[in-house]
């Protein structure tokens, strides 16, 4: 339900229960952590010193996409948009199909349904249309190859667990469409993931639109020219998608995965700089660019990639009364920021271990192990068969 109010300082008693926040910042951590936990959330002095005060046109569109999938949310805004107060609804599911705001690409919307969708209570079909690879969030490509194989290992999986390009839309115009589909799930499973283990093969796939299908070999070329020197087992294949699945704007960019022994993902990706948005990259470059900074990731090391470092952190909260136990690289500003809002909704604390490898191991930069036990959190929309 959606409710613009001129004010809410008439709702302090009922934002009192919950938490309040300032500013802008972490906007859909909040959100997606209220929805979780069932507590009512009041942010305020969203940019309020800003020139053009308020939410965003994007913000506005992923509040849309929350109440989409919930049921009986509550949201209310003020006139000026700097005041926000959501009483979360019951996550309900279902077939869904939203419009993402192209200032950002699909994935700061996807990131945000993977942490909600196997908490729902029918299975999630969304079909998301936007921009599907841009420079800012994670792209499609990465979430399918690192955030749902890192979802099978809490016991998330299932018929029809897919993550499907249908169309490509590069930043400015969008016109991509994206379908993802994820089954529900009662409980969470304890995880000890504390040995990634070597890379045994590096995997990507190399993406032009409304560009020469050529600029994707000349990615491939340049990024296995870096990599070739370090494993042999290199596979990129390159995707070039013609006429109506393209898209509005023409764009190329490279994603690198490499798997180790042990079944963990480490992932890297850039994406060609947006139509009339600066200076213009050449393939060259960014193949180059994107195959360090896998090396760099690979160096920075840990069971999960730095980009899906806050969704295991909830999977573990949200597992069953158990250990969990998950060896990460440095921990992003973005993670350090997320433990402290599971502090805050669901009173859970980590222990946090680091681990320095020693100099004849080579195995990279320092870890973290990361260390809880679960809230025991189950699906109360799920009906027992």
């Amino acid at each position: 339900m959606w409710i613009p109010t001129d004010s809410i300082r008439n709702n302090n008693n009922m934002a009192s229960h919950g938490l309040d926040y300032d500013g802008c910042n972490f906007f859909r951590q909040r959100l997606v952590l209220s929805t979780l936990s069932g507590k009512r959330v009041r942010i305020k002095n969203i940019r309020s010193k800003d020139d053009n005060p308020g939410l965003r046109d994007f913000e506005a569109s992923f509040i849309r996409l929350l109440d989409k999938v919930t049921n009986g949310s509550r949201i209310e805004i003020n006139q000026t948009g700097t005041v926000l107060f959501y009483q979360p609804g019951l996550l309900y599911g279902g077939s869904v199909e939203h419009e993402c705001n192209t200032q950002r690409s699909i994935g700061y919307y996807l990131e945000a349904l993977l942490m909600l969708a196997p908490f729902m209570k029918t299975s999630l079909k969304a079909t998301l249309k936007g921009v599907t690879n841009d420079h800012i969030d994670p792209t499609v490509d990465v979430l399918k190859s690192t955030a749902l194989p890192l979802m099978k290992q809490f016991g998330i999986d299932g018929e029809g667990f897919d993550l499907k390009v249908v169309k490509r839309g590069m930043a400015p115009g969008g016109g991509g469409e994206v379908v993802f589909i994820c089954p529900t799930r009662r409980t969470m499973r304890p995880v000890q993931l504390t040995d990634p283990g070597k890379i045994k093969r590096i995997r990507g796939v190399a993406y032009s639109v409304r560009v020469s299908p050529q600029m994707a070999n000349r990615l491939v070329d340049t990024a296995r020219g870096v990599l070739n020197k370090f494993i042999p087992d290199i596979y990129i294949y390159t995707d070039h998608m013609k006429g109506a699945n393209s898209g509005k704007s023409p764009g190329f960019g490279l994603t690198l995965v490499a798997e180790t022994m042990n079944g963990s993902f480490l992932s890297a990706e850039m994406s060609s700089t947006p139509q009339g948005q600066g200076d213009p990259m050449l393939p060259e470059d960014l193949g180059k660019n994107c195959a360090q900074m896998l090396l760099e990731e690979v160096y920075r090391g840990g069971c999960v990639d730095s980009s899906n470092q806050s969704l295991a952190l909830l999977l573990m909260t949200l597992g069953q009364q158990d250990v969990s136990k998950v060896l990460l690289g440095p921990l992003s500003p973005h993670t350090i920021e997320f433990l402290r809002h599971i502090r805050d909704f669901f009173q859970i604390m980590f222990k946090i271990q680091v681990q320095k490898p020693s100099e004849d191991e080579r195995k990279g930069g320092d870890k973290v192990l990361m260390t809880c036990v679960g809230v025991g959190y189950s699906n109360i929309n799920k009906t027992l068969k």
